[in-house]
């Protein structure tokens, strides 16, 4: 006996069979993506409680306030992308890291003369908790937030960098990028400065 080959008849059944099998898939899809987005719906409500519980404490405490950046980074979502989006105007954190960003560019400007535009994280904190304790409701700051704040100021151009030179963080606030031979000088000369 030989054997036949595929009549239009089996055709026409597989073809049914597979629009069967493509609509399962489809419902299962949508099925599945309804509840993806029921529980980002109350994920994103636990969230915003959360914010609005927790509000003073991630506008005042620095160590907080970066474990919370932490937290959301890790999930995909990030508080601080948008001066005018949802997160910065509910937690008021937005606005924050942009005037400190302002704030950085006047110490940086002031102090260009003496250290020629590249000056170490530390001591630009030291700075600016100087010039923002001349107000009683100054928030306080970590280097978390310096680099977070130099980082929305990316739009203005590579004027604003955060450098590491040996251990150190080092802020660059001129439009130009250190050679091999500059920072090879300014890490031996961080050396003799820690002897």
């Amino acid at each position: 006996m030989r054997k036949r080959g595929a009549g239009v008849s089996q055709i026409r059944r597989q073809q049914r069979a597979n629009d069967q099998y493509r609509e399962i898939g489809n419902n299962f899809a949508d099925r599945q993506m309804e509840q993806m987005k029921s529980q980002l719906q109350v994920f994103k409500s636990n969230l915003v409680e959360f914010s609005r519980k927790y509000r003073k404490s991630i506008r005042k405490d620095p160590v907080f306030r970066q474990h919370f950046q932490t937290m959301c980074s890790t999930i995909g979502v990030d508080p601080l992308a948008s001066n005018k989006g949802f997160w910065s105007e509910l937690l008021g954190v937005g606005d924050f890291y942009y005037e400190l960003g302002i704030q950085i560019i006047g110490v940086c400007l002031s102090t260009r003369g003496r250290n020629g535009g590249l000056v170490e994280l530390g001591e630009l904190k030291r700075q600016l908790t100087k010039m923002r304790s001349g107000g009683s409701s100054a928030q306080e700051i970590s280097d978390d937030d310096i680099i977070r704040s130099i980082k929305t100021l990316k739009p203005l151009g590579n004027g604003f960098e955060i450098l590491p030179i040996g251990d150190r963080k080092m802020v660059r606030s001129v439009p130009r990028e250190l050679n091999k031979d500059q920072t090879d000088i300014l890490v031996l000369a961080q050396v003799f400065i820690d002897c």
